[in-house]
């Protein structure tokens, strides 16, 4: 059979686009015996020919002009209907299976070498369309990959709220910028702000807060990043096992933080009645441990540190047991002494012009015994009963006199009768002074007398006084001497 049918002689029509080499896809041979492609002819289904399909001439690799039967497939198996034409660019293995076995045939000269360039044609151009689209595939499959490896799925939890994300940024500092989470100087990030992030990474980030702890009585301003009052007080290192918290232990810390107060358990010792009892407490104040001890304060008992101190760990409390009583006592208030100069009076003697007289004071004290022993008196209070009178004394400045007779004139017998009663043997109880002016054994002699004053005879006893005037004035008798000049 001719290969004519796949050929048009002649030009071809105007409407008809260019690369079909004057080829009409929709003429009755092309539908009753198939498309020629790069490596073969591709047959259409003549619905009009029942039970077989006709199979056209093979193309580009030679096989001409065979014909054969082959049953035709199921009506749902078959991939066109008449009046369709088969795609030449779709590759020609996709219909391999459905291509007949072809019978070589001689060639037949120059007609047969036009139609196998004109099918070598065909299929370059197929390839020049066909390469810049796999280059343009090929340059998006590119992008689309590093697009997906620059995404990355990471955890991000901020104080405990958890979300999942995904993320184009390199590091955590970049994560939380996108994200617009504010760190500071006490907040805790995990991993480090500068550490990469990969795919799956989990980025946590704790906010710290502000605790004002006031801990055994010590207050100081701290930061944590724990939730509750009990991760705080683990992460501080504060013992509270046995502690006294002002806060639960569940309770949860805002961003603002909280002020707690904690006083940890102590051993504290209460001697008190002979006993010692050593607790161990939490107590605020001595008061309350010595309470605790099971040890009562009665009326002005106390201990030996104050009670409302902080007890100390290891610190001794003693109490002190104290009973006491009220007295008043009656005190002398001593009177002045006001000296004036006389010069009536002969120097070294001594006039009282005005007896003085003591004033009167009432104090009140109070008196205890603490453990049993008697305390020395406690000075509660004082007031004056009587104000005490000034005693006036004048002071003699007149010059002695130079002979025992110059001092005649004085009153020798006021003086006896104040220092011995006027009795020239009297002697003073300890026996040390004698006669009528309670001379003194060494003084006697000094003065020219014999033996003991209260022998002599009574005018040798003033006479020797006389001279010892004129060499001391009165001042040998300090209490009886100014009666000298009365």
């Amino acid at each position: 059979m001719s290969n004519a049918q796949f050929e048009t002689y002649g030009p071809a029509p105007a409407h008809e686009p260019p690369g079909y080499g004057g080829f009409d896809p929709y003429g009755a041979q092309t539908l009753a015996y198939g498309v020629q492609g790069a490596y073969g002819t591709r047959t259409g289904t003549d619905t009009y020919t029942p039970g077989y399909q006709m199979q056209g001439t093979h193309g580009a690799h030679g096989t001409h002009g065979a014909y054969e039967a082959r049953e035709t497939r199921e009506a749902h198996e078959t991939r066109e209907v008449y009046g369709a034409y088969e795609d030449p660019y779709r590759p020609a293995y996709e219909d391999a299976e459905e291509t007949l076995p072809t019978v070589p045939r001689p060639r037949r000269g120059r007609a047969a070498h036009r139609r196998k360039a004109r099918a070598a044609e065909r299929a370059d151009g197929s390839m020049r369309r066909l390469v810049p689209q796999a280059l343009v595939v090929a340059f998006l499959a590119g992008g689309t990959s590093a697009f997906v490896a620059k995404d990355k799925a990471v955890e991000l939890n901020v104080d405990g709220k958890s979300r999942s994300l995904h993320t184009f940024a390199d590091d955590v500092t970049e994560l939380l910028d996108d994200e617009g989470v504010d760190v500071g100087t006490h907040d805790m990030v995990a991993p480090a702000r500068d550490a990469g992030i990969t795919n799956g990474d989990e980025v946590a980030v704790h906010y710290g807060r502000p605790v004002r702890l006031t801990i055994d009585g010590q207050r100081r301003e701290v930061w944590t990043t724990a939730d509750t009052v009990e991760e705080a007080l683990t992460q501080l290192g504060v013992r509270a096992q046995g502690a006294y918290l002002s806060a639960a232990r569940s309770r949860r810390i805002g961003r603002e933080g909280l002020a707690l107060v904690v006083r940890t358990e102590r051993a504290v010792t209460v001697m008190a009645d002979g006993r010692a009892r050593t607790i161990r407490t939490n107590a605020a104040t001595v008061r309350d441990a010595v309470e605790q001890a099971g040890v009562t304060l009665r009326g002005q008992d106390t201990t030996s540190v104050a009670l409302d101190s902080f007890p100390r760990d290891g610190q001794t409390v003693t109490v002190l047991r104290i009973t006491g009583r009220k007295e008043i006592r009656d005190e002398a208030i001593p009177f002045a002494v006001e000296r004036i100069d006389d010069p009536a009076v002969f120097k070294g003697t001594e006039v009282v012009e005005r007896a003085g007289q003591a004033g009167l004071r009432r104090v009140t004290y109070s008196l205890r015994m603490v453990n049993g022993v008697k305390q020395k008196p406690r000075r509660m209070k004082s007031e004056v009963v009587r104000e005490p009178q000034t005693q006036v004394v004048k002071v003699g400045t007149k010059p002695l006199p130079t002979s025992v007779s110059g001092a005649g004139q004085l009153n020798w017998d006021g003086l006896a009768a104040c220092e011995s009663g006027g009795q020239p043997d009297a002697v003073d109880s300890s026996g040390t002074y004698g006669g009528l002016y309670q001379f003194d054994t060494q003084t006697w002699h000094s003065l020219g007398g014999q033996g003991q004053p209260q022998d002599a005879p009574a005018a040798e006893q003033t006479m020797r006084a006389k001279k010892l005037y004129v060499r001391q004035g009165a001042s040998p008798w300090p209490h009886c001497g100014g009666r000298l000049h009365r």
